[in-house]
């Protein structure tokens, strides 16, 4: 059995759809769904401590040896996103339990939990995969399904904002495709390890600088760096609860984790970042999202707008560190990805939250609400205070690691635009503190009962984030792994 983890990692949630699909009944899609996110946390952990004890692990897709057959790796730099993508998942899970009975009726409640299964599935594959085109089946499969998830949306504007999704990331996983399409040329393989060591042979190869180029520009929409990031608000604004929870801890790591797999695995540091400009572009484009994605965050006064354009700036910081190309600066990237995953769940989570008790989480509508919600607010707060990285919250951690990658590369432009976009989050999570506590509360009729399973999972994240903050050596080791087995090509 433990030889076959790394499939059954992505294999358990898509085998667990279409039997979601089947269920007519809301409980039972939803048990499904939970035991999927279950298995696939076990999966990871398992793994994890495998790769801690014993190094890599390898899995020949049907007993096809690669480079001919499909092979999944399980090792230092995906571990983390393994458990990030998985926990997350549980986390949902149990939140879903609650916030979906009131946001998505009976009818289209199986089709919710069907679509989780598969966007589980396809990013828990795009993470273990070895195999280039099989991380675009998985990318396909993650990102339809996401489609379909932020359709399922309240308001009618979020079939727009499911179609501007689609729209764009079709136009990115082309990207991808040809991308993928342009290697396979040169080198006439598709396995990871192997394109790796047929690449040496193509230097200077045009077509590689071009497959290169595409394939960077592609996950750069996936992940919605600035300025390929239109298709975020409005995805992350206008889906389910618990979908925008998912989804803000979950699918653009996955695409940055993508990035460094090919940065430093199979193209190289020194062709990526050296021949070819994608690190100085990707140093800009991360501090423009910094600045621009928190100043944009402090003008919005629907709060799941704000948390998304606050999303856009801190995958910034993670840009930053994975654009530096150096073991500090991937190092900060992980480590800001598994606290930034933590805390914009659990700040996601807060706001559909006020959003089953209030009806809406316009910033007017929180007036006052501080004092007759206290519980709910220190939460935000909490989580808000790591966005901003303030001690002793895991944000802070993840921030101090990259100030001090940038200023041992003398990053010194990057360094101010990383202080300014934290006083901007200080602005924006200042925002939702004034409302809640210093206006005076406008007459609304009772509020609804949120369910104990929601407001469970919102301290229980706000809680890890302060854990992380406290003692960082958990997420610190995942992050110093991942960098290590990435700048050695482990794996």
């Amino acid at each position: 059995m433990i030889a076959n983890l790394p499939v059954l990692q992505a294999l358990v949630p898509l085998a667990c759809a279409p039997l979601c699909a089947l269920l007519r009944r809301r409980s039972l899609a939803w048990l499904v769904f939970l035991v999927a996110a279950l298995g696939s946390l076990a999966c990871a952990a398992v793994l994890a401590r495998q790769v801690a004890v014993h190094g890599p692990q390898h899995y020949a897709v049907g007993g096809w040896a690669p480079p001919y057959g499909i092979e999944f790796v399980i090792a230092g730099y995906n571990t983390p996103v393994l458990l990030v993508v998985s926990a997350a998942a549980v986390a949902v899970a149990v939140y879903s339990r609650g916030s979906a009975r009131i946001e998505i009726d009976d009818r289209r409640a199986p089709q919710l939990y069907t679509f989780m299964c598969l966007a589980l599935g396809g990013l828990l594959g795009l993470a273990a995969t070895g195999d280039v085109f099989n991380a675009f089946v998985f990318l396909e499969i993650s990102s339809l399904s996401t489609y379909a998830l932020v359709a399922l949306g309240r308001r009618r504007r979020a079939l727009l904002a499911a179609f501007r999704y689609l729209v764009i990331g079709t136009v990115g996983a082309t990207f991808v495709l040809v991308g993928i399409g342009l290697a396979y040329a040169v080198t006439g393989t598709l396995n990871m390890a192997d394109l790796a060591v047929r690449l040496i042979a193509a230097d200077g190869n045009r077509a590689l600088y071009a497959a290169v180029v595409f394939l960077f520009v592609g996950l750069a929409v996936k992940a919605a760096a600035f300025p390929l990031h239109a298709w975020l608000p409005g995805a992350y604004g206008e889906a389910p609860s618990a979908v925008s929870m998912f989804l803000a801890a979950t699918s653009t790591k996955v695409a940055l984790y993508v990035v460094c797999r090919l940065t430093f695995t199979v193209f190289g540091a020194a062709l990526v970042l050296g021949a070819l400009p994608v690190g100085r572009v990707g140093l800009v484009a991360a501090g423009l999202a910094m600045v621009i994605g928190s100043a944009v965050a402090c003008f919005q006064t629907d709060l799941k707008y704000l948390l998304a354009w606050s999303s856009v700036g801190q995958i910034g910081y993670m840009l930053a560190g994975i654009s530096l190309g150096t073991a500090a600066g991937v190092s900060a990237a992980y480590l800001h990805l598994i606290n930034h995953a933590v805390i914009k769940a659990a700040l996601f989570a807060a706001a559909g939250l006020l959003l089953v008790r209030l009806g809406s989480v316009q910033l007017p509508a929180l007036a006052g609400l501080g004092r007759r919600m206290p519980w709910t607010f220190a939460a935000i707060v909490i989580a808000g205070l790591g966005l901003v990285g303030v001690p002793p919250t895991g944000g802070f951690a993840g921030k101090w690691a990259l100030a001090s990658a940038l200023i041992e590369e003398g990053q010194w432009p990057l360094l101010v635009a990383m202080l300014v976009s934290s006083l901007l989050a200080l602005c924006y999570i200042g925002r939702i503190v004034e409302a809640a506590w210093f206006r005076e509360p406008t007459p609304v009729a009772e509020p609804s009962r949120v369910p104990a399973s929601m407001t469970a999972v919102v301290w229980v994240l706000a809680a890890v984030s302060v854990v992380f903050g406290l003692d960082a050596a958990l997420p610190a080791s995942l992050a110093e792994s991942a960098a290590e087995a990435l700048l050695n090509g482990g794996g």
